[in-house]
């Protein structure tokens, strides 16, 4: 898909992304230098929010791999979730030379000012999958549809627990747009119904481990809630530990978001309900197209292109494995 000349619409997407793994920060070039100079190959680099989470090693090595694809070296480099630690990978991308930046950012607000430093510095920028708030400082902005996915998720909640009882709400990382469009669009639809009572919402970082931790406090308080709604796919998980080892695992509906392999497995196992299948893959290679087309030239490009999301339930998990660029079957 080369999406670079089209007119100015929004355009919606689809695709799943093959999972890979990756630890540390590691490059992966074609025999031609890696200098900045002119006759040698340029280089793309990939600055994603953590690889402490298996969505985010396909996000960023299927941007490396897409880079490299388009004729670029490309280098992946790891903000562990620490806005300090990707600021300094800008400072050593605007130092080195390189000539663009795809981007997960860890912070909506705090990583403007990255991007904006880049831009000064003449590398673009092409946000992926988290958006900043500013439409003046990254060429574009590659971004699921979170909101739109998450009414999918709040229906098929409601459908599932009914319209009255006790849940839980598992929040991703504060300040980031993606923990406010998925809770929002959720309860735009949850909200409808007030027999259905939220009686605990609690930040888990959108981590497996904290939001095992956050479960347990939660069910300590509120023994009989009927469901959870997490705000990732390893919240999800981290919860279902929780409620596995209160012996609820079977009486608690869990609702996640991501598409992770596991997840899916489990909703084809019954042990947890349903998901918004993102498309990680496709969001990298646009990326990557975007910013190859940027750099030959082409300035006619979107600067918000929304990928839809997928409901992943029990009655159509069996159609989801690992993701691939044509989407579910």
């Amino acid at each position: 898909m080369s999406p670079g000349n089209q007119p100015k619409r929004f355009a919606t997407l689809f695709v799943c992304a093959l999972a890979l793994v990756i630890s540390g920060c590691r490059s992966e070039t074609k025999p031609a230098g890696g200098s900045a100079d002119s006759d040698a190959t340029k280089r793309v680099a990939v600055i994603v929010s953590t690889l402490n989470n298996p969505w985010f090693v396909v996000l960023a090595e299927s941007a490396r791999d897409s880079a490299i694809e388009l004729g670029y070296d490309a280098v992946i480099f790891d903000s562990q979730n620490d806005p300090s630690k990707e600021t300094a990978h800008f400072d050593n991308v605007i130092a080195s030379g390189y000539s663009a930046v795809l981007f997960n950012p860890t912070d909506a607000d705090g990583s403007i000012a990255n991007v904006r430093r880049a831009k000064e510095a003449g590398v673009p920028v092409f946000c992926m999958d988290r958006e900043i708030n500013a439409t003046d400082a990254a060429v574009s902005q590659i971004l699921s549809d979170n909101y739109s996915g998450c009414v999918a998720i709040g229906q098929h909640f409601v459908k599932e627990v009914g319209e009255s009882g006790e849940y839980a709400e598992l929040l991703g990382l504060v300040g980031d747009n993606n923990t406010r469009n998925r809770s929002d669009g959720f309860h735009s639809v949850v909200d409808r119904y007030p027999e259905l009572k939220m009686v605990a919402q609690q930040s888990a970082d959108f981590d497996r481990a904290k939001a095992l931790e956050v479960m347990e406090a939660i069910l300590q308080a509120n023994p009989d809630i009927k469901a959870v709604f997490c705000g990732n796919d390893a919240m999800a998980m981290g919860a279902y530990q929780a409620l596995l080892a209160a012996g609820k695992a079977e009486q608690v509906k869990i609702f996640g978001f991501d598409g992770a392999d596991d997840v899916v497995a489990m909703i084809q196992e019954g042990k947890i309900v349903a998901t918004g299948m993102q498309f990680p893959k496709l969001m990298a290679k646009t990326a990557a197209e975007y910013a190859d087309q940027y750099l030959k030239g082409d300035r006619d490009l979107l600067q918000k292109v929304p990928v839809a999301v997928e409901l992943v339930h029990q009655g159509n998990a069996e159609k989801f494995g690992d993701f691939d660029e044509e989407g579910s079957e």
